[in-house]
C-alpha cells in the first residue's frame, strides 16, 4: 500500500511538473502581442498573466471533466499509463520550447495520454469517435480558424473605424486596451488549460481508488495545486517563443494586437464553456496570423506560420509515441513506484542538460540556427 501511495505522490508530482511547463510554454500565448507592441513591460506582462492564469483557473471545471472522463476510460486506466502519457507531454513540451515553436501543450497532453493508454490498455480504452475526434480534435481544426476569421474581421472594422485619425492617440488608445484583452485572454487561457492538469490527476486519483469512476471530479487541492503551477510556470516565462509570436510571425501593431487577444480569448471562453480541451497555442495563433493578413498577406512571414503548422500536425503522434514508450520502459521495472522514480529521475537530468544547453547557446555571440 504505501508502494502505491508513493506511486500516486510521483504521478501526482508530475503532472504538477507538466501544468507548470505548460505555463512556461504556454506564456507567449497571453504576453506575446501586450510585449511586441509596448502596451506593457515584459515583466510587468509576464506577472500580470500569472495572476489572471491562477485566478482563471477556479472558474469552470468542465474541461477537466472532459479530460478526466471522455477521452480515456477512467475505470481502465493505471498509474503508469498516467505517468507515461505526462512524460510525453512534458518532453514534447519542452523540445518545441528549445527549437522555439508555440506548439499546442494541450495536445501533448492529450497524445501522451492516448498513446499511453494504447500500449497499456488497447484500444478499447480510448474514446477515438467521442473523445478525441468530437472533443479534441475538431475544435483543434475549428478554434484557430474562427480565431484567424474573426481577428481579421475585427482589424478590418478597426481599420475602417479608426484609420483616419492620427495614429499616436489611436495607439495609444490600444495600448491600453491590451491590458484589458491581455487579462482577459490570461483569464482564458488559466480556465482552459489548468484544468487538464486536473483531470490527469483526478485520473490518477480514480486508478488509486480515492475518486471514483463514474464521478473524479477534481477535489479542491487539486484546483489550488494546478492552479498555483500554471501561474508559476507562466511567470517563469517562456522568453523563446515569446520572441517567435510577438515578432516572428509579422510585425504587429496595437491594434493588430488588441483584435488578436480578444479574439483568441472569445474563442478559448466559448470553448471552456461547453468543456472543450482547447488549445489556446493554435488558437491565439491563428488570431495573430488572422490579425496580420487582414493588412496586407505579404505581412506574414508565411515561412514562420508553416514551422507552427507542422509542429501542430507532429504534436499528437510525437507525444503519443514518447508517451506509448515511456509505458513501455517504466513496465519493466514493474507496477510499483521503482519505474516512475528512475524515469523521472532521467527525465530531470535530461531537462537540466536541455536547460543548460539552451542558457550557453543565449550566451554565444552568434546566433543559433533557430534564431536566425
Amino acid at each position: 500500500m504505501e508502494g502505491e501511495f508513493l506511486t500516486v505522490a510521483i504521478v501526482v508530482a508530475v503532472a504538477l511538473l507538466f501544468d507548470f511547463t505548460n505555463g512556461f510554454h504556454d506564456t507567449a500565448n497571453v504576453v506575446a502581442t501586450s510585449i511586441s507592441t509596448r502596451a506593457m513591460a515584459p515583466r510587468v506582462a509576464v506577472a500580470y498573466a500569472a495572476i489572471l492564469n491562477f485566478v482563471g483557473a477556479f472558474i469552470s471545471l468542465e474541461v477537466a471533466a472532459t479530460v478526466a472522463e471522455d477521452v480515456v476510460d477512467p475505470a481502465a486506466v493505471g498509474l503508469l499509463a498516467v505517468f507515461g502519457g505526462l512524460v510525453g507531454a512534458i518532453a514534447w513540451n519542452l523540445t518545441t520550447w528549445y527549437f522555439g515553436l508555440p506548439s499546442s501543450s494541450s495536445h501533448a497532453l492529450i497524445g501522451g495520454m492516448v498513446g499511453a493508454v494504447l500500449v497499456a490498455e488497447g484500444a478499447d480504452a480510448v474514446f477515438f469517435e467521442q473523445g478525441v475526434v468530437d472533443k479534441v480534435m475538431i475544435p483543434a481544426l475549428v478554434a484557430p480558424a474562427l480565431a484567424f476569421a474573426v481577428a481579421g474581421l475585427s482589424m478590418l472594422l478597426l481599420y475602417r473605424i479608426f484609420g483616419g485619425l492620427r495614429p499616436g492617440p489611436v495607439a495609444r488608445g490600444f495600448r491600453a486596451g491590451q491590458v484589458v484583452s491581455g487579462g482577459l485572454l490570461a483569464l482564458a487561457h488559466g480556465t482552459n488549460d489548468a484544468q487538464k492538469t486536473m483531470g490527469v490527476i483526478a485520473l490518477a486519483l480514480v486508478a488509486h481508488g480515492t475518486l471514483p469512476a463514474s464521478d473524479p471530479t477534481p477535489p479542491t487541492w487539486v484546483v489550488v495545486s494546478a492552479a498555483a503551477a500554471i501561474g508559476l510556470g507562466t511567470y517563469a516565462g517562456g522568453w523563446r517563443i515569446i520572441r517567435t509570436m510577438g515578432s516572428r510571425i509579422h510585425k504587429m501593431d496595437s491594434a493588430q494586437g488588441f483584435a488578436a487577444q480578444g479574439s483568441g480569448a472569445a474563442v478559448i471562453l466559448a470553448s471552456t464553456h461547453v468543456g472543450f480541451p482547447l488549445s489556446t497555442t493554435h488558437t491565439i495563433s491563428g488570431a495573430v496570423i488572422g490579425s496580420g493578413a487582414a493588412k496586407r498577406l505579404s505581412a506574414v512571414r508565411w515561412g514562420v506560420a508553416g514551422n507552427i503548422l507542422a509542429a501542430w500536425v507532429l504534436t499528437v503522434p510525437a507525444a503519443a509515441t514518447i508517451g506509448g514508450g515511456t509505458y513501455a520502459l517504466t513496465r519493466l521495472f514493474g507496477t510499483g513506484p521503482v519505474g516512475p522514480g528512475v524515469i523521472s529521475v532521467l527525465a530531470l537530468v535530461a531537462a537540466g542538460l536541455l536547460f543548460a544547453r539552451r542558457v550557453q547557446e543565449a550566451r554565444s555571440p552568434a546566433p543559433t540556427a533557430a534564431e536566425a
